[in-house]
């Protein structure tokens, strides 16, 4: 993709001041898309079919959609900016990554700033036309041994991006309760005789569209067929344990890309990265499935505020998502303790000066009205967002860490 007016990071400061003042702490964010080479595009994150393969074909399709990211892909052959968003005012494009570097204390607020130095979070649409491999995502610890860092993420399927179920509509997670390391090692011994049978050793969970789950590092899953809106960690990081999907084969490379090169044919090491116990958690749903939970304090006539991703990451609050619905003619005044990535999924309105609208299909390297980067600034003063259309007005927006003083904890839905 190539946008007009890149302005260099050395440069941002007077634009992005501009844009800032201008927005009253809003920018406009334009479509970042990645593709996958070892997926298949689902056809349903509104990208023109014709550009599925704007990459090349030899890049893959793109089957993603990242919010308001600071996080590089991790792919071969990217493009210099693959995985970064961009901003756009008055004709220029500046990265997000560097305007928070820039301005860190007004777009993240000064505690997150200080801390991480960036924006450490990201979310994305995830769409495939089947199931993909089971793997994990790796620890803090052990992506550290690779320079990287760890990826815990979460899962909400938002209905108006889920019109069809696609091919597989399951997800198989972790391990079922007594498996052993000997039988996870046969599988790995088996990687190229054929379908290693990792999955006779898991359990396939039915996806519902409006639900989630919170997925903790180190924890194998096999994302199935619904687009999933992920919030995450600003990482990259991923292990492939299954060898073969639908007939596709899975490289050894894609299991040991975030390991240590001298590490890469060591089975004790590999299964070693998993999170035995919560793989094999006899109450695996209890623990990590998420249902939406309604914030009476942040809701009102008109519109309603939902808790879509909530609970805590061994002991941490990480990041947080919620589902605001304003429905025709209302408005609100949207009050967070933090910045947020939104993107709109449903109907159009303004949020302060900015117009909101939902886009029916996008053209690789078009911009859209869809998305924005809520500031610490304007969240924690408070931003009017008013429906102007016909049918509800939805948006979807995640949060960093440690913003909100008390997050719902998983289970809480069914009080």
């Amino acid at each position: 993709m190539i946008l007009p007016n890149v302005v260099k990071s050395d440069n941002v400061a007077k634009v992005l001041d501009r844009a800032l003042d201008r927005g009253e702490g809003l920018l406009r964010l334009t479509p970042t898309w990645v593709p996958r080479s070892f997926l298949h595009p689902g056809r349903r994150i509104k990208l023109f079919p014709g550009d599925l393969y704007a990459y090349g074909a030899d890049r893959g399709g793109i089957d993603e959609r990242w919010f308001s990211s600071t996080t590089e892909a991790a792919n071969d052959g990217r493009v210099w900016h693959e995985g970064l968003s961009f901003a756009s005012f008055e004709g220029q494009h500046f990265l997000l990554k560097d305007a928070v570097a820039e301005q860190g204390a007004r777009l993240i607020g000064r505690t997150m700033f200080k801390k991480y130095g960036k924006w450490p979070v990201y979310s994305k649409f995830f769409d495939n036309m089947g199931p993909i491999p089971h793997h994990m995502h790796q620890s803090f610890a052990d992506a550290k041994k690779v320079g990287q860092e760890g990826k815990p993420e979460s899962y909400y399927f938002p209905p108006q991006y889920n019109n069809v179920d696609n091919n597989f509509c399951y997800t198989f997670m972790g391990l079922e309760p007594g498996t052993t390391k000997d039988q996870l090692r046969k599988c790995l011994e088996n990687w190229n005789k054929g379908d290693n049978g990792i999955l006779d050793l898991s359990k396939a969970y039915r996806l519902k569209r409006g639900t989630g789950w919170l997925i903790p590092p180190g924890v194998l899953h096999a994302p199935g067929s619904l687009c999933t809106y992920e919030p995450q960690w600003g990482s990259d990081v991923f292990g492939m344990y299954q060898n073969i999907v639908e007939g596709r084969y899975v490289p050894w490379a894609l299991l040991v890309k975030d390991m240590p090169a001298d590490k890469h044919q060591d089975l004790d090491f590999i299964i070693g990265q998993l999170d035995w116990e919560k793989n094999v958690d006899p109450n695996f749903k209890d623990n990590n499935y998420l249902e939406p939970i309604v914030d009476k304090k942040m809701s009102g006539p008109g519109y309603t505020d939902k808790w879509i991703v909530y609970g805590l990451v061994d002991g941490e609050q990480l990041f947080s998502a919620k589902e605001l619905t304003i429905e025709p003619g209302c408005k609100c005044t949207l009050k967070d303790p933090g910045a947020s990535g939104w993107v709109t999924v449903q109907g159009k309105g303004k949020m302060g000066k900015l117009a909101l609208q939902t886009p029916a299909m996008i053209r690789f390297g078009q911009e859209t009205e869809d998305e924005v980067f809520i500031s610490h600034e304007a969240a924690t003063g408070g931003v009017e967002i008013e429906n102007t259309g016909s049918e509800p007005l939805v948006g979807l927006r995640y949060f960093g860490p440690d913003v909100h003083k008390k997050l719902p904890n998983i289970g809480d839905y069914k009080k």
